[in-house]
Parts: C-alpha cells; structure tokens; sequence
C-alpha cells in the first residue's frame, strides 16, 4: 500500500512517502526557504568572466545566477556528437552586460554560489519533459523494451512541432498516442504562455514561470506507482492538489483524505521513523552496521563487520555484511535524499564474482529511486562510486 501524507505545522510543511507502513520518503518545506530551482526568469547580464567562459545574471534573487557558455549555446545530443562547441566560443561574442536573456535555475544557491542557471528550458508534466529550441527526443534509461521505446519515440515525434524536443519519462510506458498528445497540448500551451509572457516583459529581471511545488512534483512522478491514498491535515493543501492535478486525470486513481489540524505524521508513526534519518551509524540485521559521513564534496559510507562473526568462511561472512549494507544504503540514499558523488568503502572481497554481484544488486535496488542515479561501479582502490541527483530542489549542494 502506498500512501503519501502532507502534514502542515505553522511555517513548516512536511511531505512523507509511505510503503506498507514503512518510510521510504520525506521532504520539508518551510516558508522562508528561497527555492527556486525550475523557475523560469528574464534576467539580466551584470558580469562577464571571459576567463571562465560565465557570466552572471541578475535574476531578481539575493545572489545573481551564474552561467556558463554551454548553457548559451544550442543544446546537443551528447551522445551523437561530442560537446566541444563551447570550449571554441567566446562567451564575450554571445553576450554582452545589459542584454536580456530567457533563463532557467537549474539548480539552487546556497550560502556560498549564486543559482545555476541555463538558457535550456524544459517543462516537465507527468509522461514527458517538454525541450523548446531543440530536435532532440530521449527516453528514460528505466524503460529497457526496446520495441516499447520505438513506438514511444515515435508517437511523440509525431505530436512535436519543429523544433522541440522532449524527454520521455517512465511513466509514458505502455500509455496510448491520445494520452501522450494530450499531455503534449498542455505543456506546448504552457510554453507559448511563457514565450507570450517574456515577450511582454517591459523591465528584467521577472520571474516569468514557478516550477511546480514538491507535493505536486511526487503525485505527477508517482501517479503511475499506483499511489492507494493522499491524506492531508490542512485544507489549503488539499484543495491546492485537488485542483491542480485533475487536469492530469490521475485524481480518479487517487483516493484523497483530509484529517483537519491533525498530526497525521504521529498517527502513522513516521516521527519516530524520521528519527533514526539523524544517526549516523546504522545497524545491520546481520550484525555488522554502516555509516554515513556528508562532506562538502561528496558523501562517505563505510561497512563494517561490527557484531557479525560469521558461519563458515570470510568470503561468505564478508559478503553477507556487505548485501545486507547494499539494500540498506539503497534506502538510505532515498530516505535522506543524498545527492552529488557518493563513494561507498564495502568490506574488501576477494572474488571478482561477489565484486560483480554486489555492483548488480546495487543497481537492482536504485531501480526503486525516482531519483536520477548513476553507478559507475568499483574504482581501482576497491571503493564503489556513483551519483544520485537530488529530488528535493531546496537541499543543500
């Protein structure tokens, strides 16, 4: 049974994700929190850095954007042609201080950077990802049938006017031409109504279009996840989905609830589950236990034997320790929303094929992440690397 519970407390809003009883997500959001990575702004050129090929663009925020010459340029396929236009451009040659420019945040400042932010808009609905000013169509690595990812590209290939692009999400799997070109019309629509409003913009900076909030951001990734109900404490929230999704014509799938000025997180016991999120060591059924260490540059995650002795052989008594951590730092990478470089220092093995099997149960795991990961498996000093992109926006980098 999965459920997702929005539960409001004065200035504080909370967002948990709940499977058969068990915590697998939660967000918080606050109203004095500044998010706004997905916005769309005309900003403004201040400052030119010929020497790191960026500028910076005042967007109306504290901190002015920045941008780099690759996020001036027409956005390319990678995996066709290699990303070497930028390194010859001279950003002085594309903009200039004063100039105006149609901007996306990418990703959120923080207490040192300004926003990161790119000319390449998308607009992201539930099956696809809308890509104005390009041609290219992707589609998510998670749908691996190849004769369904044709006939997608397909339908939405038929449906895209020049010069758009679009990355075809999970969620479009098996869902029907009529379905995708209804979606298609929506976000096509909210990309005019941007175009109409920049044109229209007498004096930069402006915010012209605010990304979608994150409870509206989980119900329209997991719509498809069959979600069983949405319960609410406060009615605002519940009337703010209620009507903002039902466009999507996913709320007749979706049993909503409201439970008024109740602390629904105590009634379904997460608090006491959100608990354990703040401990760094976490204790393993086996015996052995992992830890989590956040850095400024990545995040460290150590396994140890701790209690765990074993049966018959180290092999088999290291292995065990470490399938267990796998499934366990699967979830924890979810649960706390890690994102950026995460390196994981497993218990030494000495066999290649326990190497091999730990790398593929951990991408069977990460399959259940909505968030984007990328497992580029063990490094030369027997330490597993990879990358998870954080779901919440507002988290810092």
């Amino acid at each position: 049974m999965l459920e997702i519970l929005v539960c409001r407390e004065k200035q504080k809003k909370q967002i948990a994700l709940v499977e058969n009883g068990k915590l697998v997500e939660i967000y918080e959001e606050t109203e004095e929190e500044n998010k706004n990575e997905g916005n769309i702004y005309v900003g403004i050129v201040k400052d030119i850095i010929p020497g790191m090929q960026a500028a910076f663009i005042d967007i109306g925020t504290e901190k002015n954007g920045f941008i780099h010459v690759k996020d001036l340029l027409p956005q390319i396929d990678k995996k066709k042609e290699k990303d070497s236009l930028s390194q010859e451009q001279d950003i002085r040659k594309l903009v200039k201080p004063n100039d105006t420019l149609l901007v996306q945040v990418r990703k959120d400042s923080n207490a040192k950077k300004g926003a990161r932010i790119s000319t390449h808009i998308s607009i992201a609905g539930r099956l696809c990802i809308l890509m104005p000013n390009t041609n290219i169509i992707t589609i998510s690595q998670k749908l691996e049938d190849e004769e369904e990812k044709q006939r997608l590209i397909k339908i939405v290939e038929q449906y895209l006017p020049p010069n758009i692009g679009a990355v075809i999400r999970t969620a479009a799997n098996k869902k029907t031409g009529h379905e995708i070109k209804k979606e298609l019309d929506i976000l096509l629509e909210k990309w005019k109504d941007i175009q109409h409003k920049a044109e229209k913009v007498k004096k930069a900076p402006k915010l012209i279009f605010k990304t979608p909030d994150i409870i509206e951001k989980i119900i329209l990734d997991m719509a498809d996840k069959k979600i069983d109900r949405i319960v609410f404490n406060n009615k605002e929230d519940y009337e703010h989905i209620k009507n903002t999704i039902n466009k999507y014509d996913i709320l007749s799938i979706i049993k909503l609830e409201l439970i008024e000025n109740e602390d629904i997180l105590n009634i379904y016991e997460v608090k006491k589950q959100e608990e354990k999120l703040k401990m760094r060591k976490i204790w393993l059924n086996c015996g052995g236990f992992i830890t989590i260490d956040p850095t400024e540059a990545l995040t460290a995650i150590d396994v140890n034997t701790g209690k765990y002795i074993g049966k018959n052989n180290l092999e088999e008594t290291v292995y065990k320790v470490n399938y267990e951590a796998t499934i366990e730092i699967a979830k924890q990478l979810r649960l706390r929303d890690i994102g950026g470089i995460i390196i994981i220092d497993y218990i030494d093995m000495q066999k290649q094929e326990s190497k091999d099997k730990i790398e593929k149960l951990l991408k069977q795991e990460l399959k259940n992440d909505r968030a984007k990961t990328q497992v580029e498996g063990f490094t030369k000093l027997d330490l597993m690397e990879l990358t998870r992109k954080h779901i919440c926006s507002h988290k810092d980098q």
